[in-house]
Formats: structure tokens, C-alpha cells, sequence
């Protein structure tokens, strides 16, 4: 008789690609020790970002260790580093928002300040399938790269606050950092022509001041810049910014407070209905948004600049990644066993 010794059981695992500077990880690591006990994984793996490649490194380690769930410590530019290099594998990802932004996390609902809430998440949440952007763009060298990017592209203001608002500022004031290079920029007020065109659609032109998709519409202290965004509709919302002048740029700013406060407020809502269309902030939508920029113009990637492009593709991919939240309120909430690998 041939005895064989019993098969060894993989426990589930998680592994944390984590910000050093934007977390308090020792606080976050008893968490998630508790978690792992009450859940019955085995240990989880911890993976430091650096600053060379903002996660990257650290993601495709993680990778290599075949985890369950990856979980994300750090701002947006952590979250769009990681999955970049993660979305493909489809593992389930999960959020601990740190830093200054975290739009992703504001416009998923997923709280701010609450480190067991998400950590529960990452353990026995829903698994929410959202969208991913692609970019495709071509430098002013002739390079040509792609990134994808979570929250919004943007080509004008959006990249101009990216590349001159230091990470020292935006630690100490948070988004009062921007307060000083937006002003620069609406007091220049200067424009760019581009020629583009939405699906496959003519091609059109314009002068611009700011141009942005997004993924996601609402912007820090709850200011609503693209109202249709919805972050798993297979679709990226597109917004022009062209005002002729200051006073364009103030009913621009109203216009964003008023439809940030409409989302909660029902008699808002009402009067936002019946404001007349901007011509200075044109919105469009679709699947690819294409352009050419007569001069190479700055870009941005959920706050991270990538250079100055002259053309750049954008389009979304529908459901790409797989992102575990607490459940909705109601719900059946699924047990260890239902995530990938149990």
C-alpha cells in the first residue's frame, strides 16, 4: 500500500503595495493582522513603493506571489501606478485612501478616514467591475507611450497644477496647494488650438483652455466638474474649458459649486436644470476621445504629469478592473470562499 502525504492547502493571502509617505503603516498592519485571524487567511505580504516608479516595482512582486486580493495604500497616483501594472491579471484590488486627493475613492464612496471599514473591504467586500482609461500619447520627442489612469486625463490647467504644485505643498495644504497655480493659469487665460473628434466622429477644431476625461465626475470638497461621468458605464465624459475671460471663468466656477451642490439637493437640482448651457464649458462623451495639439501641450494622469504631447488617443476599457467595496446596505455579503481562489 502507497501512502501519500496529505495535500497542502494554500491559504488565501493579501498583499499591500503601500505609500511610506502617505500612511501610517503600524496602525494599518494591527488591522489587518486582526482581519487575516478573523477571516482565516494566512498572512498577508507587504510591498513598499518607490519613488522611481510609484508602485510598479512593488505591483509586479506582488504579482508574483499570486495573492487574493491586492490592496492599495496611498493617493491616486499609488492606485494608478499599481493597477497599471495589475489590471490585466484581473485579481481583485481593494482601497486604503491616504494622502491629498483620493478622488477615486471619494467618487466610489469609499470612506476616507476609516482603515477597518476598507480593510473589511479588501477581505469580504463586493467585487465592483469599473472602467479603466487608456492612454495613448505621442511626446514632443516622437516618443510614444500608453498609461491607463483611473480618475481623469487632463491636457491645460489640470497638467499645469500637476507639474507645479510641489508634493511638499500638497502634504501640508492639501488642495490649497492649487490655489496659487490655478490662479497663475486663469489670470494667463492663454488657449491652444487642437483638432479632435469623439468615436468616429468628423473632426473638429477649437481653442482651449483646459481639456479633460474623465472616468469619474466630482472633484475635491465635492465640486461636480462632469455631471454624466459614472465610473462603470463604459463611457468617458469629455469637458472643454474655452472662457473668453475672466468673468467666463467665475460663472465656470459657479456653474461647478451649483452642480456639485444639485447632486444633494433637490431644489438645486431643479434650478441647475433650468440654467442655460455655458458656451464656455462644452461637454461631450464616447467610447475614444482623439487629439492634435498645434503646440505640445502638458498632460495628466490622475494628478501625475507624464510630459508634454503632441497628440494622444484616449479611450476606456469597459469593466477592467475588479475592485472590492463594502457591500450595499441590504446586501448578502459574500464569505472568503467566493473571492478568486477559494
Amino acid at each position: 500500500m502507497i501512502l501519500r502525504s496529505p495535500r497542502r492547502v494554500r491559504l488565501k493571502h493579501a498583499a499591500l503595495v503601500y505609500n511610506p509617505r502617505k500612511a501610517r503603516i503600524d496602525a494599518i498592519r494591527r488591522v489587518v493582522a486582526d482581519e487575516e485571524r478573523r477571516r482565516g487567511w494566512g498572512r498577508s505580504h507587504w510591498y513598499e513603493t518607490s519613488g522611481d516608479d510609484s508602485g510598479r516595482s512593488a505591483a509586479e512582486a506582488a504579482l508574483a506571489e499570486q495573492p487574493t486580493v491586492i490592496i492599495i495604500i496611498g493617493g491616486d497616483g499609488t492606485v494608478r501606478a499599481v493597477v497599471e501594472t495589475v489590471y490585466e491579471h484581473r485579481i481583485p484590488v481593494a482601497l486604503i485612501p491616504t494622502g491629498t486627493g483620493n478622488l477615486l475613492a471619494r467618487n466610489l464612496g469609499i470612506p476616507l478616514n476609516d482603515v477597518e471599514a476598507c480593510v473589511a473591504a479588501a477581505f469580504s467586500g463586493s467585487t465592483r467591475a469599473i472602467d479603466v482609461g487608456l492612454a495613448e500619447i505621442e511626446h514632443e520627442d516622437g516618443r510614444r507611450t500608453r498609461h491607463v489612469f483611473l480618475v481623469m486625463a487632463g491636457i491645460g490647467l489640470d497638467a499645469e497644477m500637476a507639474e507645479h504644485t510641489s508634493a511638499l505643498a500638497k502634504k501640508h495644504l492639501g488642495w490649497l496647494a492649487y490655489v496659487s497655480p490655478i490662479a497663475r493659469s486663469v489670470l494667463a487665460n492663454r488657449l491652444f488650438q487642437l483638432d479632435y473628434r469623439v468615436d468616429r466622429g468628423r473632426i473638429r477644431s477649437t481653442h482651449a483652455h483646459t481639456v479633460i476625461v474623465g472616468n469619474c465626475g466630482t472633484l475635491t470638497g465635492s465640486m461636480l466638474l462632469i455631471p454624466a461621468a459614472v465610473v462603470d458605464d463604459g463611457r468617458l465624459d469629455v469637458v472643454t474649458m474655452r472662457p473668453k475671460g475672466r468673468f467666463e471663468w467665475a460663472r465656470i466656477g459657479t456653474r461647478l459649486t451649483v452642480q456639485g451642490i444639485s447632486r444633494r439637493s433637490r431644489l438645486s437640482r431643479k434650478m441647475f436644470q433650468g440654467a442655460p448651457d455655458l458656451r464656455a464649458l462644452a461637454y461631450a462623451q464616447g467610447e475614444q476621445f482623439e487629439a492634435r495639439f498645434d503646440t505640445p501641450r502638458g498632460i495628466e494622469l490622475d494628478g501625475d504629469g507624464f510630459g508634454h504631447v503632441v497628440r494622444a488617443r484616449i479611450s476606456v476599457l469597459p469593466g477592467a478592473l475588479n475592485l472590492l467595496v463594502a457591500p450595499e446596505p441590504g446586501a448578502i455579503t459574500p464569505s472568503c470562499a467566493s473571492l478568486p481562489g477559494g
